[in-house]
């Protein structure tokens, strides 16, 4: 399991709030004259919406139900 399918992560709200901070951050550094702390929290908002939205893939959709096996 990746860090970013851990069950913490399920909850939409949770990987928007995550989004959100980094960009928060980001928007915070520019503003006070240190481009390149906001250059970086800017590439960690980046790749948490690689992670969280592109590739992100719930556990309860990987697994197949235990109804749709064949029993013998």
């Amino acid at each position: 399991m990746k860090d970013s399918e851990h069950p913490f992560f399920r909850p939409l709200w949770r990987r928007i709030a995550v989004v959100a901070v980094c960009v928060i951050w980001s928007i915070i550094e520019f503003a006070t004259g240190t481009p390149f702390w906001g250059t970086i929290a800017l590439g960690f908002a980046g790749y948490a919406v690689w992670q969280f939205f592109y590739l992100y893939k719930p556990a309860d959709e990987n697994k197949a139900p235990a109804e749709s096996e064949p029993k013998e």
